[in-house]
């Protein structure tokens, strides 16, 4: 099997982090996600993932993200069956193939084009999936979309790399074309994007956060259409199951338990749902 030789560089070799992260912990005997195509993605690709330093907490940390929005994925699709979902900043993603959407919903993976023409040689073709390359910033891509379905827009691991302006740009031009739907994300406050890009992994990408957000409703002002329904601070035990949080080290372990007794430290990283 030919390897597939990486380029990446800054906040597109972020992508590399998740993936790594999702296939070590697919190989853990405990696993929570099964993530057999990132393990296998990780085996083709030629790229030293060794730099990146991803350990035991990250891998798991990253799977109980991913977890979330699988789920709010497949609560999503279990009351729309016939939903178009975006899935921006995809990167290496396997969420489609986790979640194996029914034959009836229209997906879309979006990502810059020197990620999804990789993506197009590690990944199978499947019915009903297509993917986009693109930047998400770019004109015309969201236009061109149908939006004659509840729409499911996902954004794990991006606003905060889109440019402080860019980011009301684009949700303008996302909630002026889909009607009605969920839009997904994560982000960060100035504060936690400061302490994640001391993290080594991060570090080693050279990568640079810009868009951070510090009160969750301040979207809803900025725009009517959206209404939060969950906010999820770092390891909310309302989001993540006990015994995943069990799986960390000793000192991960004390960590979430600070942010959790901690409001200040907890708003730091924020999972976020809104309805449309």
């Amino acid at each position: 099997m030919t390897a597939e030789k990486v380029t990446l560089t800054a906040e597109k070799e972020t992508l590399l982090i998740t993936l790594a992260a999702k296939a070590g912990e697919s190989r853990l005997p405990d696993s929570l996600l099964h993530d057999a195509y990132a393990a296998r993605a990780v085996e083709r690709i030629d790229y030293d993932f060794s730099k990146l330093k991803v350990d035991r907490n990250l891998m798991i940390g990253v799977s109980m993200r991913a977890h979330i929005f699988d789920g709010w994925t497949r609560e999503f699709l279990r009351r729309h069956p016939q939903a178009t979902v975006i899935h921006m900043g995809c990167g290496l993603d396997s969420r489609v193939f986790r979640v194996d959407p029914g034959p009836e919903v229209r997906w879309f993976d979006v990502d810059y084009p020197e990620v999804i023409a990789l993506r197009e040689r590690l990944f199978p073709a499947r019915e009903g999936y297509t993917m986009i390359p693109t930047t998400v910033t770019a004109p015309g891509w969201i236009e061109a979309l149908p939006a004659d379905r509840p729409t499911l827009i996902l954004a794990e691991g991006l606003m905060m790399y889109v440019g402080v302006e860019a980011v009301p740009r684009l949700l303008s031009r996302l909630l002026g074309h889909f009607a009605h739907g969920e839009l997904a994300f994560d982000g960060f406050s100035k504060r936690g994007a400061r302490m994640i890009l001391r993290h080594q992994a991060v570090k080693a990408t050279g990568a640079s956060m810009h868009w951070t957000i510090e009160d969750p409703y301040s979207l809803e002002r900025e725009f009517p259409q959206l209404r939060l329904v969950t906010d999820y601070h770092a390891y909310d035990p309302r989001g993540y199951d006990p015994r995943q949080v069990a799986r960390l080290s000793r000192a991960a372990r004390v960590a979430v338990k600070l942010f959790t007794l901690i409001p200040a430290l907890g708003r730091i990283s924020r999972l976020l749902r809104y309805r449309f």
